[in-house]
């Protein structure tokens, strides 16, 4: 009897060994997964929230100028879509994102100046120092009509200080010429539209 048990109790003993190895290699592997999921957490907590924002553009200062620009968060920063009409034709136009959320004034004033979480200077979006905001201009062709795309790298849809949720898109009268501080010279308000999350 005595040698029937030892065989069982070293049986029982094996088996609580390997249930405890188990047990301790599953949260082993669990916390490993939770630790790798932490550098994904973190990251993506930059662009947290909403990962698409629309604007639907308003025409200001007497003009007729309408339209819509979207944002998709992209890996590389925000991918912008505008569709633009009623501009004179085969005209350039700055464009770009201003800090407050307000298109009520109706020369858009209101929106505030262009959109520089980071304090840097004007500037073409190419250049080393630009506004957050800072977008490439925009022409119309022969009907007045402007369709463009650009991924902006200094941008998020979601949350944080470089979310452009919030803001305004505005077009203006004339072409940007990225030197003139801080406006770059680009004139009068000609449409403007408050970004919402979509």
């Amino acid at each position: 009897m005595k040698q029937l048990l030892t065989p069982l109790a070293a049986c029982i003993a094996a088996t609580v060994a390997l249930a405890g190895c188990a047990g301790s290699s599953k949260s082993s592997s669990a916390s490993s997964g939770a630790a790798a999921a932490a550098p994904a957490a973190a990251s993506a907590s930059t662009t947290s929230g909403p990962t698409r924002a629309s604007a639907t553009l308003q025409p200001k200062s007497g003009t007729n100028t309408a339209g819509t620009v979207t944002f998709q968060q992209q890996p590389g920063g925000v991918l912008m879509s505008a569709a633009i009409t009623g501009l004179p034709p085969n005209t350039v136009h700055g464009f770009h994102v201003h800090e407050k959320g307000d298109c009520s004034a109706p020369d858009a004033m209101s929106a505030g100046g262009h959109f520089n979480p980071t304090g840097k200077p004007h500037g073409q979006m190419t250049m080393p120092d630009h506004h957050a905001g800072d977008m490439n201009n925009v022409t119309a062709d022969a009907s007045g009509n402007v369709r463009v795309s650009m991924l902006l790298p200094d941008l998020t849809v979601g949350t944080g200080a470089n979310s452009v949720i919030g803001r305004a898109v505005v077009v203006h009268k004339d072409p940007d010429d990225y030197k003139t501080q801080p406006t770059g010279n680009a004139g009068g308000r000609i449409a403007c539209g408050v970004v919402a999350a979509s």
